[in-house]
């Protein structure tokens, strides 16, 4: 008969052995991918944090975070997933966050963010998306191992142009921005601290955000890209023509450079895709295709690397 000791141990090895092959149900680390919330002028402010796989394995780096703002009716899970952003802040080592944008008191719940005159329950309630992202940049900066002077921002649609109104009235705290298939519908202050690099990425058959301005069917008017574009290129002090790198029948890729020949706007258009993140996941099955000829991912990326706040 076995005593009690005998079964303790036994209980003991069995729990050792489960710990040792990676059987034990708790993790000995926190999560580094969760979700988290704030509060922000009275409203819960939710968010989705992935942290790069060596974070808690390294105590030392201070990594960049970028910021990812969905679309009107998308929300941070989705932004997540259909665009595979994770996936590129895992193998480039930043870490990634995902707002979520209010939710309308509709039957459907619409998530939009507040970026001048676009769109819906945000705007018409004049929700300030601009204190929660700024508050935002805050607590990662405060409780995570981030560089300050690495953060940066980039949308689709909405999200996008969310971040032409971020990059005007953070301009402190955001080194660069990347809208995609959006345009600026927000009158910028006059004054402008220092340049914000912009990375602008579209299609010329967007017809939610048409690249030549217009009313679209939901009755927003977006004004045409070329004209936001040169209101940033003498934004960022930049000369004011543009040099066209590409110009093909797959995409044209121009940028704007200042006196320094520094780079701080560029701008693809594809000739494929429409109202959809390059290279990403086709949304819904009505939804358009997104471009196969650039990679919004990596172009994103190997852009915000560029820059830091001085």
């Amino acid at each position: 008969m076995k005593t009690i000791l005998d079964f303790v141990a036994g209980i003991s090895f069995v729990c050792m052995s489960a710990i040792a092959a990676g059987c034990d149900k708790d993790d000995p680390l926190p999560p580094r991918h969760f979700e988290s919330s704030i509060t922000v002028n009275g409203l819960n402010r939710s968010y989705i944090v992935n942290l790069p796989p060596a974070y808690y394995s390294d105590t030392t780096t201070r990594y960049p975070l970028v910021i990812g703002l969905h679309g009107t009716g998308g929300n941070a899970a989705q932004f997540e997933k259909d665009y595979g952003f994770s996936g590129k802040a895992d193998a480039a080592g930043f870490v990634a966050v995902y707002p979520n944008g209010v939710a309308s008191d509709g039957i459907l719940r619409l998530r939009t963010w507040n970026a001048g005159t676009c769109c819906d329950f945000a705007m018409r309630n004049n929700i300030d998306d601009v204190s929660f992202i700024s508050q935002l940049i805050d607590k990662m900066t405060g409780s995570y191992q981030i560089d300050p002077n690495r953060v940066y921002v980039t949308g689709m649609s909405n999200g996008g142009m969310m971040c032409y109104r971020l990059a005007a009235e953070l301009s402190h705290k955001i080194a660069a921005v990347a809208p995609v298939s959006a345009s600026m519908v927000y009158t910028p202050p006059v004054e402008q601290p220092h340049p914000v690099p912009i990375l602008e990425l579209h299609s010329v058959l967007d017809r939610i955000v048409p690249y030549n301005g217009g009313t679209n069917e939901l009755g927003y008017y977006f004004p045409p890209i070329d004209s936001v574009l040169s209101v940033w290129a003498l934004r960022n002090n930049c000369l004011p023509d543009a040099t066209v790198v590409t110009d093909d029948q797959r995409y044209k890729h121009m940028k704007w450079t200042n006196a320094n020949g520094e780079a701080l706007l560029e701008h693809y258009v594809t000739q494929d895709g429409g109202h959809a993140w390059p290279g990403g996941k086709q949304v819904r099955a009505r939804a358009d295709v997104p471009s196969q000829v650039i990679d919004a991912n990596d172009l994103i990326w190997t852009f915000f690397q560029r820059f830091k706040l001085e």
